[in-house]
């Protein structure tokens, strides 16, 4: 098996038992033997318990990142970056229980809310060239700082979306929920 599939499974498994013993309460020892391992070598695939949770967050931001370099080149900054953003949502919709048990594990575990918010800091590293691609009027600096407003702005939304969507209950769908999110902050 390859690194990269022993390292899914592993937190696929962590998830699970986070999910249904709480964060806190599961042990990386716990979890090693769920896995047939010892809690030294998860430690080898993973450096904290949270990584388990969000490291998967660095490959959906790299999918991201290319979705939105897959946007029409017409497309303006904030456009783009939402068409791009429904990448991620899609995947979202398709597991809706299982994104709901997520979305309050996170909610209720500040270490995992600090992890997701490092995570959205090297995302919005990741966006950055594909959104200064797409605004060229300027000087550099002001068009850096426009595109990583953009950015910052709408992985706020995401956030502040998914939390509206888990009060919710997942009832409502959350690209609406994204877009209701996006128009208020653009007035």
């Amino acid at each position: 098996m390859t690194r990269r599939t022993v390292r899914a499974q592993i937190a696929e498994r962590a998830i699970q038992m986070f999910i249904a013993q709480g964060f806190e309460e599961t042990t990386v020892e716990q979890i090693a033997s769920e896995v047939g391992m010892s809690a030294r070598s998860v430690f080898r695939y993973f450096d904290t318990k949270e990584d388990m949770v969000v490291g998967s967050m660095q490959e959906a931001g790299a999918r991201l990142a290319a979705a939105l370099d897959d946007r029409p080149v017409g497309e303006d900054a904030w456009q783009a970056l939402r068409g791009a953003l429904s990448v991620l949502l899609a995947g979202i919709s398709e597991d809706r229980e299982g994104m709901l048990a997520r979305a309050r594990m996170f909610a209720s575990t500040p270490s995992l809310r600090a992890a997701r918010q490092q995570k959205h800091a090297q995302w919005r590293e990741l966006l950055l060239p594909g959104m200064l691609a797409r605004i060229h009027d300027g000087p550099e600096e002001t068009r850096r700082l426009r595109a990583s407003a953009i950015v910052t702005v709408q992985l706020g939304c995401l956030d502040v979306s998914i939390t509206h969507w888990l009060d919710a209950g997942g009832k409502d769908s959350l690209d609406d929920v994204l877009d209701v999110a996006i128009a208020a902050v653009r007035g």
